[in-house]
């Protein structure tokens, strides 16, 4: 299992630098926009209204952006958090990285993986 972790440590790194950047530029954006913006009255109501984003989630190229940014929000994080989660407790002299590992790395692939059929079902 060992050196099957190191053969994938790329592309581990690679969903990790993503989830950051999603963790830290675009989910924070949606969650003021969308948690913050629309029920303090600082986003007009018709920027999120239904007939406006329909219409621009029912455009092939809108709703494809919509999607892909969607599934971003859904899956990055969710390997950030678990490559995270394995660093810290490597740094607590939690010696079972071997068991550990591989399941926060099934955890965050079951999540993506259910993120991406909730995604296209839409």
């Amino acid at each position: 299992m060992k050196a099957f972790l190191l053969k994938i440590e790329p592309v581990i790194w690679l969903l990790f630098g993503a989830g950051i950047m999603v963790g830290t530029i675009l989910l924070p954006g949606y969650l003021l926009t969308v948690g913050l913006g629309a029920p303090l009255g600082l986003v007009s109501a018709d920027a999120l209204s239904y007939d406006r984003l329909h219409g621009m989630v029912s455009h092939p190229i809108g709703g494809l952006v919509f999607r892909l940014v969607l599934l971003a929000l859904i899956a990055l994080p969710l390997w950030k958090g678990a490559h995270h989660l394995r660093h810290f407790l490597i740094d607590m002299n939690v010696h079972a990285d071997s068991v550990v590992a591989p399941l926060l790395y099934l955890i965050a692939a079951v999540g993506s993986v259910c993120g991406i059929l909730t995604v296209l079902a839409l």
